[in-house]
């Protein structure tokens, strides 16, 4: 039984999920944005998958949004090692950035599952607006933790 000081102390802190939970949301997270660096590259040559990305209005992207495809690569790349940070998998970055990091990319993804969601394309609201959200629920296990 806890005492009522213990209640509020866990009401205003949980404690610290385990690690099983950690290496979840590392994986989870770090799978997707392979994922979705792959996709970015298929972009960047030429596949036919524009509908499911940029607002889903080029079937083929032109030059402007396939660099754009090629810099999201990167940023997918530096988000990757951010997570693998926070699950104890890497040791690069200083502690107190990768916290307020994984906040800012927590409130970056829960933005693109409501961008995603408003997009005027059918099979980017469908395809990219859980993959936003399972990204952005990831980053919170991790913020939290």
């Amino acid at each position: 039984m806890t005492s009522p000081t213990q209640s509020l102390l866990w009401a205003a802190r949980p404690p610290h999920y385990g690690a099983s939970v950690i290496v979840v949301a590392a994986s989870v997270g770090v799978a997707l944005l392979g994922c979705l660096a792959v996709f970015q590259l298929m972009l960047v040559a030429g596949a036919p998958l524009g509908r499911f990305a940029w607002g889903g209005q080029q079937v083929v992207l032109p030059t402007g949004l396939r660099i754009g495809s090629a810099v999201s690569v990167a940023v997918y790349g530096a988000i990757a090692v951010l997570v693998l940070e926070a699950a104890g998998a890497l040791d690069l970055l200083p502690e107190g950035f990768v916290d307020v990091a994984l906040w800012v990319l927590t409130g970056y993804f829960a933005l693109g599952v409501a961008m995603n969601a408003a997009s005027r394309s059918r099979p980017e609201r469908v395809v990219m607006t859980p993959v936003a959200l399972a990204l952005a629920l990831c980053c919170l296990v991790l913020a939290l933790h």
